[in-house]
């Protein structure tokens, strides 16, 4: 079901995690708890993985070969044969003798039934027909049909133009026997086209992964060349080309590309540690702003592929968030804001709010002050216990920041922390205007919430806190934060952070 490459990743990720296996399933998309825990076991035992993964046979090859003795050595009856030995079920006791003696089971018809043969029962029939010594009646016997339906299948494969060979008199006329070698040799040639288009059909169906009734025109090059290749061994390449339709100058250009180094070896470095040292956060937009920073230009399509190649996905996990609203105690103020979020110039409209992290060592706590002019995070505060003095110490500090004349519009939602007198008196002493959300309405502030968003999916869902302390993860927070108002791309801004806009704007002034 998994790849050996993809089991290997999924051990090393589960042991890098300290054996996290939610953490590991999250990042990963796969595999299940249990199918993990069983890996690494046998990873911790062996070293290594198996390549084959076929789980343990349930009957072992002599019970099989046992199974099918008595079958042709009582009767040839699946029902007889299953009662007498107690095992297997008729089933997979029919599937034993076909791949012990294909085309050998009888198969019996029974008045008011129908049963449906393969295509492969009814190519073996057709060439025990047209190779027989005996009568065809024999021959429809052994196959468990009658003697028409069996020169109808003749007339489906080979077509009603091919005689079949019969065995008229023991000795031959001399002007005839030219006549019954060239026929013989023309059932020879049939039956080899149905072998190579079988045998094609099967490597299909093998290495393609693809339906066992595919039709060959919908093929790729690609996918015709890596089957040419696979069956050059038995057949020859003239015979290939022909029965795939595919030209020489094509197969051998496909070929040359399969086995050329990649092409893209050195942007598929370059993409996992850029994954890697962005918080594993970065999609493919992102991505390709990086790589243009470090002078490598490639298509957005190339950089998805190679992504879901590699297992670069952006972890996505949604909690419930933390709510502070303890009703109405006091007079709510006007939506000042009306969830525009735009600004022309910096320090006109700030958003802010609390988002909670549940952690092992406890839960924390989030006060951002956010600049709707670029993003950037004005002022902030982390805290174990969402009060007062979590939001007026951040509020104290963003006011501290403010240039002489600046006034910003501050929009809120209705927690208590911003209807409380503390926090009402420093907005009037700064003259800053208040603005406020309606009640349980997360849209009115949805830039706030937007950046909640983004820090928790790039920070805090894709790893494990396990061990972690509270000052641990406080200093987590503090660092992110920091790279996002000095480093971190938005596309919003031309591929800058807010600090480098800011800067550019300055600088072109």
């Amino acid at each position: 079901m998994y790849s050996h490459r993809a089991r290997m990743k999924a051990v090393r990720l589960y042991i890098r995690y300290s054996r996290a296996s939610a953490a590991t399933i999250r990042e990963l998309g796969y595999p299940s708890r249990g199918m993990l825990r069983a890996w690494y076991r046998e990873f911790a035992e062996s070293g290594q993985l198996h390549r084959d993964h076929r789980g343990k046979a349930k009957y072992s090859d002599e019970q099989k070969r046992l199974a099918v003795r008595h079958y042709f050595g009582h009767g040839r009856c699946i029902s007889k044969t299953a009662a007498g030995l107690g095992y297997p079920c008729c089933s997979t006791l029919r599937t034993w003798i076909d791949e012990q003696r294909p085309g050998v089971r009888k198969v019996c018809m029974r008045r008011g039934s129908a049963v449906t043969f393969s295509h492969e029962q009814k190519r073996r029939a057709v060439i025990d027909l047209c190779a027989r010594e005996g009568s065809a009646r024999t021959v429809a016997q052994d196959v468990g049909v009658s003697r028409p339906s069996l020169y109808a299948w003749k007339n489906e494969l080979l077509g009603e133009e091919v005689p079949v060979v019969k065995k008229k008199r023991s000795h031959p006329p001399s002007e005839d026997r030219d006549e019954l070698i060239s026929e013989v040799e023309s059932l020879r040639k049939r039956v080899h086209r149905l072998q190579l288009e079988h045998d094609i059909l099967m490597k299909a169906n093998e290495l393609l992964k693809k339906e066992e009734g595919i039709d060959l025109r919908d093929l790729t090059n690609r996918e015709r060349t890596l089957l040419i290749d696979a069956l050059r061994t038995t057949y020859g390449l003239s015979e290939l080309l022909e029965q795939l339709q595919m030209p020489r100058s094509s197969y051998f250009y496909h070929r040359a590309r399969l086995r050329s180094p990649a092409k893209h070896e050195q942007v598929r470095s370059a993409i996992a540690d850029l994954f890697d040292a962005n918080n594993r956060c970065y999609g493919y937009r992102r991505i390709r702003v990086a790589l243009q920073r470090i002078g490598l230009t490639v298509s957005e399509k190339i950089i998805r592929r190679i992504m879901a190649e590699e297992g670069l996905t952006v972890a996505r996990t949604r909690r419930r968030a933390y709510s502070s609203y303890r009703g109405e105690i006091s007079a709510p103020v006007d939506n000042v804001v009306e969830r525009d979020f735009h600004a022309d110039a910096p320090n006109t409209k700030w958003l802010t709010d609390i988002t909670e992290f549940q952690l092992p060592a406890g839960k924390a706590y989030l006060s951002p002050m956010i600049d709707c002019f670029d993003g950037m995070v004005v002022s902030w505060t982390i805290g174990t216990s969402p009060d007062a003095e979590l939001v007026n110490a951040m509020l104290d500090t963003a006011i501290a920041g403010l240039p002489e004349g600046e006034h910003p519009v501050v929009h809120t939602d209705r927690g208590s922390h911003y209807r409380w007198p503390g926090w009402i008196s420093r907005m009037d002493q700064a003259r800053l205007t208040r603005s406020m959300s309606k009640k349980g309405c997360t849209p009115d502030n949805a830039a706030c919430e937007g950046f909640f968003g983004r820090l928790k999916n790039e920070m805090y869902y894709n790893r494990t806190w396990d061990g972690a302390s509270m000052q641990e993860f406080i200093g987590v927070v503090d660092r992110y934060i920091r790279w996002y108002n000095q480093k971190r791309i938005k596309l919003s801004l031309g591929g800058l952070s807010p600090a480098e806009y800011r800067q550019s704007l300055w600088v072109a002034a």
